[in-house]
């Protein structure tokens, strides 16, 4: 019976589809892990095809080349290093499952097919996976370890059966996504599962960003005292060795090693926004990213978010000013490009917007200028911004905030216009808040410069979309203390609109409030996608149908 074991957490940052990436990378991972001495290499949840691979994973081709790669690593174990635990789609039965297989000795040692599919929030896996049984442990090396894969640790019927069954440390493979305030859930509910088992729990999360989601890493040991024995550095990958001793009474014991400090709310969100950007470009080949910069909030925190993720030489800033364009935004704008250290090209619409207003005439005769025409600004620049990304090859980024995204106060087809939005799930006072940190704090990792990179002009003035004179968006929408206040109860708390006005806000801003955000939905359908904040993202949380007669007013 072994009474040392000595494993390794291989927290990294696969690629959907990548099978020989995604391979190569944990090749590496033990090849570092076998000098340090390690007995096993834990990676995450269907690592080897990348998370979440959604219907990808139905095709046939697929599933083939993950079982014939699966089998390929098994093989290059029978070198005597390090077994492998790792997460993969896996066929039994004429099914598809959400599996984790061990890989020893030069075989597949042993499967665990996922027993508990969520079916929330942004996870779908009824959909493509079949459940596995109430599993058992698997005998490696002399020890019964309890491997369950990502949801199976977050119900006790999972881990009961696995005590039950002889089970002698837990191990958990994961793809976890991000969302303010995760970390202290996913440790309470590894502390629930220790309690209720008296077992010592090793947690593998993966890290980087897919699509809309990102995730944060935060891989953990918790000893069946819950205490943390150790905890990796969240956003970017890394590979820690823990060590267990068995002691005198047979129970396993992870020895003190690097417990990393976690960031607090505001820097890990700026550290999603950065990773999942950086990793959407990256992993879809993109040279950089365009925008338009106006002078505003919104486009000043995107553009540092940009420079801070890809470097500024990848980071490619337009003024496009109107007649209603400000001196003071035109240098702000400008100024926060220098802070920034990107190439800004101004391109004014006005000849456009002329243009337009011209070959109009005939069919607007008769008609008063209205929200029209203040569209057609708007829809300027974004054809001018396509225009210039279909030239240059860069990606557009969008720039509207969720506060703005939730009660339609974005122009389709205009400043919605792009490819990705870093500020999609981030509300205006999170903004400012997100600003006022950056300009006090670097991120790790980030590409940008130290020190103020937006202009304190821009974090203090009224803001506006200037598409018509002296125009604010106070003049529209509540103060943004307010309408963010209510967004949050109605959107990730789905609190009737009584509840959200016995708050103290007035009934009638409740209710118009809620009328914007059902009417908006139509737009939010055709929003590019954004990364992932909070508990409820417009999108894959938040499934409303865009015809929709109810109201509770």
């Amino acid at each position: 019976m072994a009474d040392r074991l000595t494993i390794a957490l291989a927290q990294l940052n696969p690629t959907v589809g990548d099978l020989k990436g995604n391979a190569g990378k944990l090749r590496s991972a033990r090849g570092t892990a076998a000098a340090g001495g390690a007995d096993l290499v834990v990676a995450s949840e269907l690592y080897l095809v990348g998370y979440p691979p959604e219907d990808l994973v139905l095709k046939p081709a697929l599933q083939e080349q993950a079982e014939g790669m699966v089998r390929a690593l098994a093989a290059e174990t029978a070198d005597g290093g390090p077994a492998l635990l790792l997460g993969t789609p896996w066929r039994a039965e004429g099914k598809l499952h959400n599996a984790a297989v061990l890989l020893d000795a030069g075989a597949v040692a042993a499967v665990r097919l996922k027993h508990d599919l969520p079916n929330y929030s942004v996870f779908d896996e009824k959909r493509v996976f079949a459940p596995g049984p109430m599993p058992g442990p698997m005998n490696f090396r002399g020890v019964r370890l309890g491997v369950m894969v990502c949801e199976d640790l977050w119900t006790p019927e999972v881990t009961e059966c696995l005590e039950e069954t002889g089970a002698e440390l837990l191990v958990v493979v994961n793809g976890s996504p991000f969302e303010v305030g995760k970390r202290e859930v996913r440790l309470n509910i590894a502390v629930e599962r220790i309690v209720e088992c008296g077992l010592p729990l090793l947690y593998v999360n993966q890290v980087g960003g897919q699509d809309e989601l990102v995730f944060d890493g935060d891989s953990f040991v918790l000893n069946a005292d819950r205490s943390l024995a150790l905890e990796l550095p969240s956003w970017r990958e890394g590979l820690v060795l823990s060590h267990w001793d068995r002691a005198g009474d047979g129970r396993w014991r992870c020895r003190p090693g690097e417990r990393a400090l976690p960031p607090d709310e505001i820097e890990a969100t700026y550290r999603a926004m950065l990773l999942g950007l950086r990793d959407y470009v990256g992993k879809n080949r993109f040279p950089g990213v365009i925008l338009g910069l106006s002078g505003g909030i919104d486009s000043a925190l995107t553009a540092a978010v940009a420079v801070d993720a890809l470097g500024p030489c990848k980071v490619h800033a337009i003024l496009l000013p109107s007649r209603y364009t400000s001196e003071e935004s035109r240098v702000d704008a400008l100024a926060c490009a220098g802070l920034l250290g990107i190439r800004a090209d101004i391109v004014p619409i006005e000849p456009p917007v002329a243009a337009f207003a011209e070959v109009l005439v005939p069919l607007f005769a008769g008609r008063a200028p209205d929200v029209t025409e203040e569209n057609l600004q708007a829809r300027i620049r974004g054809v001018l911004l396509m225009a210039l990304s279909n030239k240059l090859g860069h990606m557009v980024l969008t720039t509207g905030n969720k506060s703005e995204m939730s009660v339609g106060y974005a122009t389709l087809y205009g400043d919605m216009c792009g490819g990705y939005s870093v500020v999609k799930d981030i509300y205006k006072t999170t903004v400012y808040r997100l600003a006022n940190w950056r300009n006090q704090a670097v991120p790790v990792g980030a590409l940008g410069p130290d020190g103020r990179v937006i202009p304190e002009a821009i974090i203090t003035k009224k803001p506006t979309a200037e598409l018509r004179a002296n125009q604010f968006d106070q003049d529209t929408l509540p103060p943004y203390e307010v309408l963010d206040d209510i967004l949050r109860c109605l959107v990730e708390a789905e609190m009737p609109v009584a509840e959200v006005a016995a708050r103290g806000h007035e009934r009638a801003t409740v209710e118009r409030v809620a009328r914007m955000l059902y009417a908006a939905e139509y737009k939010r359908r055709q929003a590019p996608p954004g990364v992932k904040i909070t508990s409820k993202a417009f999108g894959r949380d938040r499934r409303y149908p865009i015809t929709n007669a109810f109201r509770e007013m």
